[in-house]
């Protein structure tokens, strides 16, 4: 009982303490708005277990000055995590997916943001998977650049070796290695060269945001670790969130057990548009096997 009130306290009095910040820091320095997080409107979506939030993790590409809420998304993970058992699953989605995207028609899943910014990204991969998220989290690519590198760098286990003549002409090799922030971006990023396009796109960025979590994981508990990334994410964000429902979220992704994140990436044929642009046709029953898999507690067991 003592530790729950000495927690509820801890969390009062830093929920105070970021509320002083945040009006503060405008004046302090200039400052970016890089990504934001968004609380959404499920409507009658069905509800996840009482134990589980899931969060769109959606890379905007932006152009300088562009809204990069309000442009394609050119990476979609779709994270849930449960608060019980620390466990968490990721779910990929192909950039160009076919999709009916609600009020617009048919189009690539990554139109929708551009059309109805994060409510309506939320909505049109719920609607897809099955699960749709509480929160939608948009970032420009140049901010994972700085996140990595403020965690010193992410070690990950690459599967294969791959190059790109542009974003990494001396490639990756296979096998465990080190990413800066740059190199993270890269390895996010490359497509062209991958046997399977997209699909090992997604793939390498389930990877990457695996270490990141990981490595904050390894972090969480030394003191001020959590406090000052929410302190510093605050500084550059656009979000309907408070700053204690920032530093509860961020305590749940900072709580996940690295050893209980699993991850799968929708499959699909591949198409053509009527304007001859290439597509995804994703494989519907398993992005509906792999929601009705973590609807209730978060777990993947198989990508179908």
């Amino acid at each position: 009982m003592r530790r729950r009130v000495l927690r509820v306290a801890k969390l009062a009095s830093l929920g105070v303490v970021l509320a002083v910040v945040t009006l503060v820091l405008p004046d302090a320095s200039p400052k970016t708005t890089e990504f934001a997080l968004v609380k959404v409107d499920q409507g009658s979506a069905a509800a996840l277990g009482p134990d589980v939030i899931s969060i769109l993790a959606v890379g905007s590409d932006a152009r300088p000055g562009e809204d990069f809420t309000r442009t394609r998304g050119d990476a979609l993970q779709l994270v849930t995590i449960n608060t019980r058992t620390h466990a968490a699953s990721i779910i990929g989605v192909p950039r160009d997916s076919w999709v009916d995207i609600p009020g617009h028609g048919i189009d690539k899943i990554n139109a929708s943001l551009y059309y109805g910014g994060p409510q309506l990204m939320g909505d049109t991969v719920g609607n897809l998977i099955g699960v749709h998220p509480d929160y939608v989290f948009v970032t420009r690519f140049q901010w994972l650049t700085q996140m990595v590198n403020w965690l010193g760098g992410i070690d990950i286990r690459n599967p294969f070796a791959f190059s790109d003549e542009y974003l990494k002409p001396k490639g990756f090799r296979a096998g465990r290695i080190h990413l800066d922030g740059y190199d993270a971006l890269a390895y996010s990023r490359i497509r062209h060269s991958l046997p399977t396009g997209d699909f090992e796109r997604s793939a390498h960025q389930e990877i990457v945001l695996k270490a990141i979590q990981a490595k904050v994981r390894a972090n969480a508990d030394k003191p001020g670790f959590v406090e000052h990334g929410v302190l510093d994410a605050m500084s550059h964000m656009d979000t309907n969130l408070s700053p204690s429902q920032l530093f509860r979220l961020a305590q749940v992704m900072a709580q996940v057990d690295p050893s209980k994140v699993r991850s799968c990436v929708v499959q699909g044929g591949i198409g053509t548009s009527s304007g001859g642009a290439s597509i995804v046709l994703p494989y519907v029953s398993q992005a509906r096997d792999m929601g009705n898999q973590i609807r209730h507690d978060a777990t993947l067991s198989h990508c179908g």
